[in-house]
């Protein structure tokens, strides 16, 4: 079964995404959203941690989130996608099951 992983609390501030990345499992996806987009910016030692897990994971952040904490210019893990509103529903359909990682 493959799954989406919505995240959405700063990794800096809650354990949401280290909890997340030990129960995904290979040909699912992790999507940041709201404050989890952080973990997508380069130079981080969760952003080197998620981008090593894209070696089994698809892994998505919500462009709408980078824009609205001015990260738009930051640079990204390299094997993150940036979606739109409309991705983000394309994914939600596209996988089996959805997971809120809160």
């Amino acid at each position: 079964m493959s799954i989406l992983h919505t995240v959405n609390k700063s990794p800096f501030e809650k354990s949401s995404l280290e909890s997340c990345l030990k129960y995904v499992k290979a040909n699912s996806a992790i999507l940041l959203i709201e404050d989890a987009v952080y973990a997508a910016l380069q130079g981080t030692e969760i952003g080197e941690r998620l981008g090593s897990a894209a070696s089994e994971v698809r892994l998505f952040v919500l462009g709408p989130d980078l824009r609205a904490r001015g990260l738009v210019d930051k640079p990204l893990i390299e094997t993150i996608e940036v979606v739109d509103y409309e991705g983000f529903v394309e994914l939600a359909a596209q996988y089996d099951k959805v997971q809120a990682w809160l």
